[in-house]
């Protein structure tokens, strides 16, 4: 089977540093892969990369067997084949939501790909992440959950082939985030690329994990997400947990055990 999505030897410098470096990896169609590392790590980047809104500074990134740059993503056809099969919801969602009502929020991707039934569309994927009665409300209006929500429904309401979640998790309340959870479950066919430092979350989001190190060469792992929750040495490696040394009581006993960073 051939990649949908292809990292081969990407490298990023940006200001005077170097973000990603001789990066290499597939993902097949209808995979669930979640990037794990902590804040800094490139992360971001990554998916902004794999999304066609930044390019590397050495190697490069592949969609279907192409390798995207700004003169394949100029070309009409494939930029509309493009933003229609491919979606990014941004760490920070008010980047996202800029129309006047939630309803055209969630419709917009939809009208502009000239999709048929946009506005059932939105009423649909409104429903599906419990923002029905906020569709005449102004997106700048509502909480930090509910603008996810609202963004949520909008990057699924043009039912792309890929989806690309930078920290999805983030600000949501459990129900919302068993939503999300359900939601990536069950769309047949859905490539999933999520990144997050949450540890109690990788293996909700994808089934192999990629992990990343500020400084670091390439992956340090890359396989079963459930493999490398027990790899303590990784965790550790990677800045995601580290070694507590506690005193208990008032004798003098003292132990060490590993603390995973696991808040968002």
């Amino acid at each position: 089977m051939a990649p949908v999505l292809s990292a081969h030897h990407v490298t990023v410098n940006q200001g005077g540093r170097t973000v990603l470096e001789d990066l290499t990896f597939d993902v097949l169609p209808g995979e669930r892969v979640v990037v794990l590392g902590v804040n800094g790590c490139g992360k971001t980047t990554l998916l902004r990369l794999l999304d066609g809104l930044g390019f590397a500074s050495d190697g490069g990134v592949g969609y279907d067997g192409e390798r995207l740059s700004p003169a394949l993503l100029d070309r009409p056809a494939f930029r509309l084949r493009f933003r229609r099969e491919v979606a990014l919801l941004f760490q920070n969602v008010d980047a996202m939501l800029f129309n006047p009502t939630v309803a055209d929020e969630i419709a917009f991707g939809p009208r502009q790909l000239g999709l048929p039934d946009a506005d059932a569309r939105a009423a649909r994927w409104a429903e599906t992440f419990d923002v029905a009665g906020l569709l005449d409300r102004a997106p700048f209006e509502l909480s930090g959950g509910e603008k996810k929500r609202v963004a949520l429904a909008a990057c699924l309401a043009v039912e792309p082939r890929v989806l690309l979640l930078d920290e999805a998790t983030a600000g949501l309340d459990p129900a919302a985030v068993g939503r999300l959870v359900d939601v990536l479950a069950n769309v047949p066919g859905l490539t999933v690329v999520a990144t997050t430092h949450n540890l109690s979350m990788a293996t909700e989001l994808g089934d192999r994990a990629l992990l990343l190190a500020p400084g670091r060469k390439g992956l340090l792992f890359d396989g079963d997400a459930h493999a490398l929750l027990h790899d303590e040495r990784l965790l550790v490696e990677s800045g995601l947990a580290h070694r507590h040394v506690h005193r208990h009581g008032a004798g003098d006993h003292v132990h060490a055990h590993y603390h995973v960073h696991d808040s968002e």
